[in-house]
């Protein structure tokens, strides 16, 4: 069984700092919630700031978590309300249906695959020379770019994003001669709402990791319940470990549509 689980984050506590701001730390804060993994096992997350001081973090689980070790380091442990909620994810995975439509979120890193990088990796050695053929993992870098590689995908995930009702782009989304929307296309249910880089570390090892990241909002209109199922407890894109990934559905607000 799969659950859905939300926990308030107090920004102003010192460990809460630590996770908030290293995407590996709060990966491992989430994992050792987790009691028992199976092989295959997917565990998705993702933490919304639309209010700096009231972050709080989605978590999808294959099997049912205690998040008392992350109230006590990191949330509100002696404060009223609900501290944590998990829900069973089943009521939604049971109400996917072609046409059905859906409010979405998805944090996700849009990626390219690419032969030949712009810039070449400062880890990179002679004996790349026998590796000539490889693929590399380059990030989208423009906000057009980033709303571009979404869309283009979103019949592999099950879905579609109906079109605006106006055409006029959404503030930062204006594109212009060297962005890969086509002026021709219709706007579309969809707009990014927040845009991150950030860098940190791996166990073991100096070498950065830079993690590039855009969170989607909108409307979805589903096109293949299974497919979609897929892609609610499988994660969308790379970078998952670190909280991308996860697409949340809600229904659509009275007189959205």
């Amino acid at each position: 069984m799969t659950y859905l689980s939300r926990i308030r984050i107090n920004p102003l506590r010192a460990a809460s700092r630590t996770l908030l701001a290293n995407p590996r730390a709060l990966h491992g804060a989430v994992t050792a919630g987790i009691p028992d993994t199976a092989p295959g096992d997917r565990t998705l997350w993702r933490l919304d700031v639309d209010h700096p001081r009231r972050p709080v973090l989605l978590i999808l689980t294959p099997s049912k978590p205690d998040w008392t070790h992350l109230v006590e380091q990191a949330g509100w442990p002696d404060a009223d309300g609900e501290h944590y909620a998990i829900r069973d994810y089943s009521p939604l995975l049971a109400q996917l249906a072609v046409g059905r439509e859906f409010a979405f979120r998805l944090k996700a890193s849009p990626v390219q695959n690419t032969s030949s990088p712009d810039k070449a990796s400062p880890n990179r050695t002679k004996t790349d020379t026998e590796l000539r053929h490889r693929s590399y993992r380059m990030p989208h870098r423009t906000a057009a770019q980033q709303l571009t590689w979404f869309l283009e995908r979103t019949t592999r995930w099950g879905f579609t994003v109906p079109e605006a009702r106006t055409d006029e782009p959404a503030p930062g989304l204006e594109t212009s001669s060297s962005d890969t929307l086509a002026d021709t296309q219709p706007a579309r249910e969809a707009r990014i709402t927040d845009r991150s880089r950030s860098t940190f570390t791996k166990p073991g090892t100096r070498t950065p990791v830079t993690l590039t990241t855009a969170t989607f909002e909108g409307h979805l209109r589903v096109t293949d319940p299974g497919l979609l199922q897929a892609a609610l407890l499988g994660g969308i894109g790379p970078s998952k470990a670190y909280g991308c990934g996860l697409l949340t559905l809600a229904p659509l607000l009275a007189g959205a549509r």
